[in-house]
């Protein structure tokens, strides 16, 4: 039968849970696995705690059983390279799925509000966006000052910016 965990353990074993993480996360850098790492640990510290001298630093007790774990973490990740788990990959298949929503979303706006331009608005823009052409040599075309092309095509794009958070969040609400 398994000894009683004594009061002092369990102070000590509770006291130095975030010490013990940031340890951990130092030697790994990565906080997800930082957690696993600390789990590991704590099992082991659970299973061996009869080993634990109340009156000695148990903290560097813990980083010792910590620093095996780390090397044990290692190991198995050179084994396991590129694999993840079955939660990670539907994860990121849902945020991926979810930008692409959005993605198509803003496209859908982008076009309603290009359409939504003045004519010559939505001229200036097409022109300007046109493969090799230069706000220079739109400004020379048109026949006025580059800066004024300039502005005005700054001022286009905010408006086109506004649009298109506005009719995606009426279409996200």
């Amino acid at each position: 039968m398994a000894s009683p965990l004594s009061q002092e353990f369990v102070r000590e074993f509770t006291r130095t849970q975030r010490p013990l993480y940031l340890f951990i996360l130092a030697q790994v850098g990565d906080a997800i696995r930082a957690e696993e790492i600390l789990q590991d640990t704590n099992v082991v510290l659970l299973s061996k705690h009869q080993q634990f001298r109340e009156g000695t630093n148990f903290l560097a007790w813990a980083r010792q059983v910590a620093t095996f774990e780390v090397l044990q973490s290692r190991q198995r990740q050179r084994r396991d390279k590129l694999r993840f788990s079955e939660e990670f990959v539907t994860a990121v298949a849902n945020d991926a799925a979810e930008e692409s929503d959005l993605a198509e979303l803003r496209r859908k706006a982008l076009q309603e509000c290009l359409q939504a331009l003045k004519a010559d608005d939505r001229e200036l823009i097409q022109r300007r966006y046109q493969p090799g052409s230069s706000g220079k040599e739109l400004a020379e075309d048109l026949g006025r000052p580059a800066n004024s092309v300039y502005q005005s095509l700054s001022r286009i794009r905010r408006s086109l910016l506004d649009c298109v958070e506005r009719r995606v969040a009426q279409d996200t609400v």
